[in-house]
């Protein structure tokens, strides 16, 4: 910025001046425009994905594909933002207030820095200054990870008088004996590795960088030896789930290493979730994945043991299946899943527009009695969905008499009448749910580490990662940290924690 003192005398050369400042101010106010323009297409961009995210055409795109293109726009914004903030001439001290996206939590670390004058004298008087009042400003700041070395010292103590007696404190246990890392550590891989979506080969790339070599297959060996010890808590909550009266049921594919082919097998990662909040349930949520070599039903059979109560899945036949044989279980369907076969053909059959508009009205029912007990969920459904659904079967059964059997439409409309009744069951009993997105929470993960790497080198790797997953997913559903938890979790186990109280080490136990 010029000053007084920096203008020229002599009239020509202050036109001169002038004329060269008016030329810069052009250029930032052209530049200003094209950066703004360019910050308007891209929230352009930006919106449109969000509406594909949140709005009636979210089951176009992928979220986690979604969310990449999210990151890459909106780094883009921040770059076209940056451009236009330097163009842009402000006074010293005067720049605008940016709005805190992050929010900075009371426990974090404070490290105070003074910015302050040199010189204390009054630049109109010479009089001393005082201060009056003062800004304050806070930044989120970043110590990259710091290894450090645990040295543990422990004296051994002899007798002057007998010499025969040599005491010593016994060495703490570990869940690696006889290596070098401590459970924090171990937790840190296990939550890098199955929450953080980092493969280990990676992880190992990341110590190296800070000096500190460790082989992919040592932290394979401590990962293995984790998922030994934390078996039976997995163990336990599958336990619980059986003891449910209602659960969710999923499964997604997990690719397997098979090296006598020398290529892939495809197994499966189950996984039964409970959450009865919705409905004022008492119970704490959990969920588990248990994996296998295949789909079949016995699978199912074999993971849910004796359960007895009402199990909500998508639209696999092998879970009716194992309703034929398991007298015991009530099926219940997903009306999400009915919904996709017809979102698939709204854009040319305006049957199927028809139907999701009916079944919105279904999810507009549900969206006023979200969190209510049972009882009041069940009268309402009755009061306001039951028409909703009747006029839905009467008019799905019209149609098909109406449209080709060969036709996706009619493939849609015969998946939704052949699981009519278990379509229906939420009619009847508040504590059901219109569709299985609680479980399907949960599979998500597993998506999205299948692809950031081969999911297993073995059957016996798909367990274990069932194991630890099981475990990291009800730390975020009880909504506490799972590098605390597991860090606990392992230290006590190590030191030899009951097998018959694994239920005291749950995550939700304790939990407010």
């Amino acid at each position: 910025m010029l000053m007084e003192a920096d203008l020229p005398e002599d009239i020509e050369a202050l036109r001169a001046l002038a004329l060269e400042q008016s030329r810069k101010l052009a250029d930032v106010t052209v530049a200003k425009g094209e950066a703004d323009a360019e910050i308007e297409r891209l929230q352009s961009i930006i919106d449109a994905f969000m509406r594909h995210l949140f709005g009636r055409k979210s089951e176009q795109l992928d979220p986690d594909q979604l969310q990449l293109g999210l990151e890459d726009i909106e780094t883009a914004l921040g770059a076209a933002r940056a451009a236009r903030e330097a163009g842009t001439v402000q006074p010293k001290g005067d720049r605008p207030r940016q709005t805190n996206r992050g929010s900075l939590p009371a426990h974090l670390e404070r490290i105070e820095q003074i910015v302050d004058i040199e010189d204390k004298t009054c630049p109109c008087c010479g009089g001393g200054l005082h201060q009056i009042s003062e800004d304050v400003a806070e930044r989120l700041d970043v110590v990259p990870t710091t290894f450090r070395v645990l040295v543990t010292r422990r004296p051994r103590y002899g007798c002057r008088s007998c010499e025969s007696a040599v005491v010593q404190a016994p060495a703490s246990a570990r869940i690696v004996e006889g290596g070098i890392p401590t459970e924090a550590l171990i937790a840190q891989v296990l939550v890098a590795k199955y929450a953080d979506h980092l493969p280990l080969y990676r992880q190992a790339q990341i110590y190296a960088r800070q000096g500190i070599q460790l082989d992919r297959s040592t932290l394979a060996d401590w990962v293995g030896q984790a998922a030994w010890y934390l078996r039976p808590l997995r163990d336990h909550i599958l336990e619980r789930l059986r003891r449910s009266e209602r659960l969710f049921a999923d499964e997604t594919t997990a690719p397997v290493l098979d090296p006598g082919r020398g290529r892939t097998k495809t197994g499966q990662l189950w996984a039964y979730a409970r959450d009865d909040r919705p409905w004022g349930g008492i119970d704490p949520p959990m969920m588990a994945y248990v994996y296998a070599a295949d789909r079949k039903s016995e699978r199912a059979e074999a993971h849910l043991g004796d359960f007895a109560g009402i199990l909500q899945v998508d639209g696999y036949g092998g879970y009716t299946a194992l309703a034929k044989r398991q007298q015991q279980i009530t099926l219940t369907f997903c009306w999400s899943h009915v919904r996709r076969k017809f979102f698939d053909l709204a854009d040319r059959s305006p049957v199927a527009t028809e139907v999701l508009q009916r079944i919105a009205g279904l999810y507009a029912v549900e969206s006023e009695v979200r969190g209510t007990s049972a009882d009041h969920r069940r009268a309402a459904r009755n009061e306001h969905a039951r028409v909703i659904v009747d006029d839905l079967h009467h008019y799905l059964e019209a149609r098909l008499r109406q449209v080709s059997t060969k036709s996706k439409l009619a493939e849609a409309i015969r998946y939704a009448l052949s699981r009519w009744d278990g379509l229906t069951v939420f009619l009847d009993d508040g504590r059901v749910e219109l569709d299985t997105n609680t479980v399907e929470r949960s599979i998500r993960p597993l998506a999205l580490n299948r692809k950031n790497a081969l999911f297993a080198g073995s059957d016996e790797g798909g367990d274990n990662w069932a194991v630890i997953a099981t475990l990291i997913e009800n730390c975020k559903i009880a909504g506490i940290n799972p590098h605390t938890w597991l860090t606990e979790t392992l230290t006590k186990l190590a030191d030899g924690h009951p097998a018959n109280s694994v239920g005291d080490l749950m995550p939700w136990v304790n939990v407010n």
